[in-house]
């Protein structure tokens, strides 16, 4: 198992990054979550990874902090979650958040991400809240309101209108969100500040 790599990071997006570990580069799969950590990041850089087995491929994913990674191995433990839709949900809202919603069985937080529909939220939670309960919660605990997620939903599909990408507009929006807890805004107000993150 490859339990980490350390070198140079050569090439960099939102899903993908290349490390160059002594002249051989591996290609490694990422979330949002940890490419807004590494995006700035020059130089040598570690990467903690975990390795998927198919019969038909050998994939490798990527995340910055340990609990990014104890939080993608806990979902695709869950029946029908494979590792696309568990990248999904580490790049739709922060591990806090996540080990949250699912401790305290907020299926609206969950199925506001793309992917995840009320059965497969509920299936989350029942096989992971007594397992992520236990475990010290080193992030935030805050979790969006129900009307935040459900604008969040709704300015995602406008930001897609307006021509930016998912990826693109999430992330923005994950911004957003950060800088309103606690606060209901509305999905203009959303994609107002949305648009000043996703221009950038």
């Amino acid at each position: 198992m490859i339990s980490h790599l350390k070198g140079n990071i050569v090439h960099k997006s939102p899903t993908e990054i290349v490390v160059d570990v002594n002249g051989v580069g591996y290609a490694v799969t990422i979330p949002l979550s940890t490419f807004e950590k590494i995006e700035h990041t020059s130089g040598q850089a570690t990467i903690l990874t975990y390795l998927h087995v198919r019969e038909d491929a050998m994939l490798l994913y990527g995340f910055a902090t340990e609990t990014e990674r104890e939080i993608f191995k806990a979902l695709i433990s869950v029946s029908g979650i494979g590792p696309k839709m568990a990248l999904g949900v580490l790049s739709g809202m922060s591990t806090g958040e996540i080990r949250n919603a699912i401790v305290q069985g907020n299926l609206s937080a969950l199925t506001s991400i793309s992917g995840i529909g009320r059965k497969t939220a509920e299936r989350i939670v029942i096989e992971l809240r007594d397992k992520l309960g236990k475990a010290e919660i080193s992030e935030s605990s805050i979790i969006p309101t129900s009307k935040q997620m459900k604008a969040r939903s709704e300015a995602i599909v406008a930001l897609m209108s307006l021509g930016h990408s998912r990826q693109t507009a999430e992330q923005a929006l994950l911004k957003v969100v950060s800088e309103s807890v606690n606060k209901d805004i509305s999905v203009e107000e959303m994609i107002k500040r949305a648009l000043h993150y996703a221009t950038k």
